[in-house]
């Protein structure tokens, strides 16, 4: 069998049939209405998937069986029916009338044939395989997911972003990044990337790709947050597209504003990404919800890049100390002697359980447990150091009791 000659079919507007209601045209329908067709569905009956599209008024019902004549006026006929005498008959009849039919029950006596087809953004994706379906899906799978996340083609797209992308890397583990932060970093032409950003995906990177380390570690070297912008701004001027890869999320504590407006005041466009952040992230990969219904219905995200004594600071420690919500803590294992010290003083309880996560989603992950009276001593004595995460309250007894039920479980 020679091989088929695969051509993109602009359907907006134009009629195409369907015959049959069943499950193979409950997966078909959706995407020709997605290319703008006009459908026409003949069948006695529909799937409820159909049958919503129907009430949406997207398509055009026939509710009998087949008939000749049906064919009139289309571009292209979909038989999709469960009987192969009306499927050959509806491909009778479009092969008399010039029309491309697809036989969705026999691909040797099909016209045409449907390719497994995906899309992203503006590329569209269709594998035929020789006309086996399941070949063809696990080969479009593997491209689409490609494209996604940028290993294939990214750098040689002509509309590529201008500009600046703030991008959330996520709290460590490289695939917790999202699909469209991938996208841009791959795109990018200078890479501006933080200390916690997740450093696997830098390696990724094509080789005349411009890396700059704008890591700031504590007490150890630091670029200045001045010194990020202009580098950000003079890349972007010169028309290169700057990924500023941040740990966790741009907005969560990440000074991303701070760049979104030096970027806006220089008239320096900007894309921003979302990412997962490390207080909730962290917690959840150790096992430990933030939120936990009649356990603790708020939770707050507590940012002790100053000591709770410190003039500069702006959290309101006492009234903290008074909620019963859960307490997640960033950039605390330094301070965590006088965090604890503080929140006892305010009226927190001394028994209230508290979990220290270091590194957490990487490889090198470790939790601690311990209650505020002793969570200072108990850091110390374990080396414990940044970056973590500390978890304060109940919560951390839930997490606790999810471990033990899995433990029993466990032959």
């Amino acid at each position: 069998m020679s091989s088929p000659y695969l051509l993109g079919l602009r359907l907006n507007g134009r009629r195409v049939l369907v015959v049959g209601g069943g499950r193979v045209a409950q997966r078909r329908v959706p995407t020709l209405l997605q290319a703008g067709a006009s459908v026409t569905l003949v069948s006695p009956s529909l799937t409820p998937a159909l049958d919503d599209l129907i009430a949406d008024g997207r398509i055009t019902w026939v509710r009998r069986r087949y008939q000749v004549g049906d064919c009139d006026g289309a571009w292209l006929v979909q038989a999709c029916t469960s009987d192969r005498s009306v499927n050959a008959a509806v491909a009778a009849e479009a092969e008399a009338k010039h029309i491309w039919c697809v036989r969705a029950d026999d691909r040797d006596a099909s016209a045409a044939w449907t390719p497994a087809s995906g899309r992203v953004d503006e590329i569209s994706v269709a594998i035929t395989a020789g006309g086996d379906p399941r070949r063809a899906a696990g080969i479009r799978d593997a491209v689409v997911e490609a494209l996604r996340d940028g290993t294939v083609g990214a750098r040689r797209n002509r509309s590529k972003p201008v500009g600046v992308a703030l991008v959330g890397g996520g709290p460590g583990d490289p695939g917790l990044i999202t699909v469209r932060g991938r996208q841009l970093l791959a795109q990018a032409d200078v890479v501006i990337a933080d200390r916690l950003a997740p450093r696997p995906l830098l390696d990724e990177l094509a080789p005349d790709v411009e890396l700059i380390d704008a890591a700031k570690i504590p007490y150890g070297r630091y670029l200045a947050q001045e010194k990020i912008n202009e580098l950000m701004i003079e890349h972007a001027r010169q028309g290169r597209f700057v990924v500023r890869l941040k740990g966790g999320d741009p907005y969560v504590f990440g000074r991303g504003g701070e760049e979104a407006l030096a970027c806006a005041r220089a008239g320096i466009p900007v894309i921003v990404v979302p990412g997962v952040t490390s207080a909730v992230a962290v917690p959840a990969a150790a096992g430990v919800p933030v939120t936990h219904r009649g356990v603790s219905q708020e939770f707050h995200v507590i940012s002790v890049h100053v000591a709770p004594d410190d003039p500069k600071s702006t959290v309101d420690w006492a009234g903290l100390a008074r909620s019963t919500g859960t307490l997640v803590l960033l950039m605390a294992v330094e301070r965590i002697a006088m965090i604890a010290d503080t929140l006892l003083r305010e009226g927190r309880s001394p028994e209230t359980p508290v979990m220290v996560v270091q590194d957490g989603t990487l490889p090198t992950q470790r939790a601690l447990y311990a209650s505020l009276s002793t969570v200072a001593e108990r850091v110390t004595a374990a080396g414990t150091r940044p970056p973590a995460i500390v978890v304060v309250g109940d919560v951390v007894r839930v997490g606790q009791e999810i471990e033990m039920v899995r433990a029993e479980r466990v032959p």
